[in-house]
């Protein structure tokens, strides 16, 4: 649903109060960064002053956010629906403000491989929370033990493996562009690849 322009004009407007204030600044101290002053950021905020584009951007640059952010609408899409990949007991979600991004939730039964042969090296970051149980993370020659509510990150050009420690685990993991193709080109290797899209 596309908002018409007063709308924007006040979701704008709202933006920039919110910003301001969630940064702790008085009206003077943005007005001070942004290098207008204090009545017409006032007037900006109240809606009694028309939103120039020069001041918007002006605005963003002190508000530390781009134009672009500052003026985006609403998505229709907010909530998004997993794709289920059963034989490898994962859901996948895409990030839509991150193309590339993926967020994967992953049950885990196999602990990691025991040869270090069959541990993934590839461009790219992840990071995982464990949702529940214990999970075993084989990152080059270290053996990390990540409980439940516990979270890693890390570059995957290390070496890397996980699996479950006694018992069943569960993981909410968030792979980048490149860690994601890294591990489609693993598949099959260990129990912690991604499926094809």
């Amino acid at each position: 649903m596309a908002q018409d322009n007063g709308e924007l004009d006040s979701l704008v407007r709202k933006r920039i109060r919110a910003l301001r204030v969630a940064q702790g600044w008085s009206l003077e101290e943005l007005a001070v960064r942004a290098r207008i002053s204090q009545s017409t950021l006032s007037r900006i905020e109240n809606g009694r002053r028309r939103l120039a584009l020069d001041q918007l951007v002006t605005l963003a640059r002190a508000l530390d956010t781009s134009l672009d952010q500052l003026v985006e609408t609403a998505a229709d899409d907010v909530v998004s629906h997993p794709m289920i990949d059963a034989a490898h007991g994962l859901m996948r979600w895409p990030l839509k403000a991150e193309p590339g991004m993926t967020v994967v939730r992953q049950r885990m039964t196999d602990p990691p491989p025991d040869n270090p042969s069959r541990m993934r090296a590839h461009p790219g970051r992840e990071w995982l929370v464990v949702l529940s149980g214990t999970a075993s993370l084989l990152l080059g020659n270290r053996r990390l033990r990540i409980e439940t509510n516990q979270a890693a990150e890390f570059p995957t050009m290390l070496p890397h493996a996980i699996g479950a420690e006694g018992g069943p685990c569960e993981i909410l993991g968030i792979f980048d562009r490149d860690a994601r193709r890294g591990h489609q080109r693993g598949e099959g290797v260990g129990k912690a690849n991604l499926p094809s899209p």
